[in-house]
């Protein structure tokens, strides 16, 4: 349309910014903008705007030197006129538990020295990156909100599963039975509401659980549901096995509700069952995890008020033209970042790494990036550590690194003296703090 209209380019001027072409999953091609110039031979004038009005001169160097290894792009450098000698902090952490204490320890301090919530962002490359992040803010009552993505505690499948298990809990919870009685093929509404009346009026609920009569087509069904629940209850103590013999129930049923995405889906629960495994017991677990009541919540993230304050979580493609005073980019390693399905050409790792950028420069002031060490494998036993261990992402390099504050093992292990340093350990300011918050 623009050669149509200006076929010698006479007049025209476009504005655009290749760095930031992020969009390539939408059919955007960064060579729209880098092959632009060329159609309309010498008399173009490519003129870099570099000023940047947002960020601190210690976050640009070291965004500019990730960019910077991009193998084409137009050259620019960003440089800014304000004052900070603060430099973006690069945070090795034990493994994503860790990692979501401290965003979630940073939030709450930041926020003590007069950086509102709404001023704090939390970005990701994937929506699942957040869970772990999501029940840390959840048990600490830190309010959130979510762009790109639902969140974790409203997504209908993990719903499904907390309520097989508040419902082994208490066998008389009829918020968690209704829901999981619907499981059931074959079950609706009214049967599910049926059945519910016969379990509260019954002495022993397990036992009229397992006597219930469903529709014919459900009796199979609903006789596996009903074993399960009863050996819940019963095995209580095994946990967190019981996570596990709920999510193998609950697997086929995810593959029939959910055929066109079940896969991510059934990754979130194998999250689900790692962080269960870090508290003592089902009860600590249920009662940090509460099941909002239906009219408090949706399977839909909706917007907040404008008079409340929050978190933001967002992906890094929602955060595009966004900014906020601190920023704490999560998984800064080769899988997540570039993630581990878009390294199959040379450009689809440069887009990945224009994330980053991208990333790195919606923070004005304060930029975490956090390197998890460990990632748990998931199936084992429930007192199994075994793990996988995470490198820094490639887009780190070291000229990166050494603009940047590193916190962890790794900034006291440079000295080459080959004594092993402990990995940093948050600082755990929920308790100081919680009264005030309340």
């Amino acid at each position: 349309m623009l050669a149509a209209l200006r076929p010698d380019g006479r007049g025209l001027t476009v504005v655009g910014d290749d760095a930031q072409a992020i969009y390539g999953f939408r059919a955007a091609d960064v060579r729209n903008i880098l092959d632009f110039p060329a159609q309309y031979g010498p008399g173009v004038r490519v003129i870099a705007l570099q000023r940047n009005y947002r960020s601190t001169p210690a976050i640009l160097d070291a965004s500019n030197a990730v960019i910077a290894q991009a193998a084409t792009r137009h050259a620019k450098r960003m440089w800014t006129d304000r004052a900070s000698a603060q430099r973006p902090r690069l945070v090795t952490l034990d493994d994503e538990l860790a990692q979501a204490r401290w965003v979630a320890d940073g939030v709450l301090a930041r926020r003590e020295e007069g950086i509102a919530l709404r001023q704090q962002a939390v970005l990701f490359r994937s929506a699942a990156h957040s869970a772990a992040v999501e029940l840390e803010l959840t048990r600490r009552r830190i309010p959130y909100v979510k762009y790109g993505g639902l969140k974790f505690l409203e997504a209908a499948h993990v719903k499904d599963l907390l309520a097989v298990l508040r419902w082994a809990h208490n066998p008389r919870s009829r918020l968690a039975a209704f829901r999981v009685a619907q499981l059931v093929p074959g079950i609706g509404p009214a049967a599910a509401r049926r059945a519910i009346d016969t379990l509260e009026g019954a002495a022993e609920p397990l036992a009229a659980l397992q006597a219930f009569t469903p529709p014919p087509g459900a009796r199979t069904e609903w006789q596996a549901m009903a074993t399960l629940i009863h050996a819940l209850h019963l095995d209580g103590a095994h946990w967190p096995a019981d996570v596990d013999a709920a999510t193998r129930w609950y697997l086929p049923h995810l593959q029939r509700l959910h055929p066109d995405d079940h896969a991510p889906r059934a990754a979130d629960l194998a999250a689900l069952g790692r962080i269960a495994a870090g508290h003592a017991s089902r009860e600590r677990f249920l009662t940090a995890l509460t099941l909002d009541p239906p009219a408090a919540g949706s399977d839909e993230a909706g917007a907040p008020l404008r008079d409340d304050d929050y978190l933001i979580l967002s992906t890094i493609h929602a955060a595009k033209g966004q900014e906020w005073t601190a920023v704490s980019v999560l998984n800064v390693v080769d899988g997540c970042m570039p993630a581990d399905m878009a390294t199959g050409s040379a450009a689809e790792i440069d887009e990945e790494r224009r994330l980053l950028y991208v990333a790195m420069t919606r923070a004005r002031q304060h930029l975490d990036l956090l390197v998890p060490l460990r990632f748990h494998v998931t199936q084992q036993h429930r007192f199994g550590d075994r793990h996988v261990y995470g490198g820094r992402s490639r887009f780190v390099t070291p000229d990166v690194a050494a603009l940047c504050e590193e916190v962890g093992a790794s900034a006291e292990d440079r000295d080459g003296a080959g004594r092993r340093s402990a990995v940093a350990t948050p600082i755990d300011l929920g308790q100081a703090l919680r009264a005030r918050w309340d």
